[in-house]
């Protein structure tokens, strides 16, 4: 079922890629999430209470399924971790550094401005639209490669969150594609989570009319996914800035 439910989901990818947004890989800039604000939850542990203003970023790097391509911002699925983390009275600024239609070169090329300031953890979600273009996978992987090492030099944590290719350019570039994720998470260390749209990729009822971009259902959806792989990852965040990134003279 769930691969039938990709290759339904590739198929959709190919059809679609107008709605995906503009060729060009575009420029915008970080935008943070607007939440409400919740008490911290009795349970949970959240780091030293930070001034509005101040708070701790966790910036995610993406396109339009990142963007909320065809939603309000407050339904896309950054803005609905920015609540979860909230409720659980986490400290942290969710910033959707989102731009539909963009590439993973493009997100390479705007990765400077997206790390400016307290920025303790990088969700990297790119690689849709290499797929949709039918890029060199290892043109993907030397772009996804400069990102998280360029985060490790800053001594930003990552999570990579992996994509699928469409099923039409054949099994070798699809298994290539899905590999350049689990490779690049296992050489450099980082936090997997194999497939964004897990659950929702195929799911009429978790997809706009496009069958790509998540409705508010499949956002949701998606939210919940990423905060498996997130969550654990809170704890850690405020050591970030005072240890020895040891990933980066191990790279290959």
């Amino acid at each position: 079922m769930g691969r039938m439910r990709s290759c339904c989901w590739g198929v959709a990818l190919v059809l679609s890629l107008a709605a995906c947004g503009p060729l060009a890989d575009g420029v915008e800039g970080p935008a943070p999430i607007a939440g409400n604000s919740v008490p911290p939850a009795a349970t949970a542990a959240p780091l030293a209470e930070t001034p509005a203003g101040e708070r701790p970023r966790i910036v995610i790097l993406g396109d339009s399924l990142t963007a909320g391509l065809g939603l309000p911002a407050a339904e896309a699925y950054p803005a609905r971790l920015q609540e979860r983390i909230d409720v659980a009275g986490w400290p942290f600024e969710i910033v959707s550094a989102a731009v539909s239609g963009d590439t993973s070169a493009g997100g390479l090329r705007r990765l400077a401005w997206a790390l400016e300031g307290d920025v303790r953890l990088l969700v990297v979600a790119l690689g849709g639209n290499d797929a949709l273009r039918g890029l060199p996978v290892e043109q993907m992987r030397d772009n996804l490669a400069a990102i998280v090492d360029e985060a490790a030099d800053r001594r930003i944590a990552v999570l990579l969150a992996g994509m699928e290719a469409p099923p039409n350019f054949g099994p070798s570039y699809t298994s290539s594609f899905r590999n350049v994720f689990r490779d690049l998470a296992g050489s450099r260390d980082l936090t997997l989570l194999p497939f964004l749209l897990e659950g929702v990729a195929g799911v009429p009822a978790l997809n706009q009319a496009d069958g790509i971009h998540p409705n508010a259902a499949g956002a949701e959806r998606v939210a919940a996914h990423v905060w498996t792989a997130l969550e654990p990852l809170l704890g850690r965040l405020g050591d970030e800035r005072s240890k020895t990134s040891e990933r980066v003279s191990d790279r290959p």
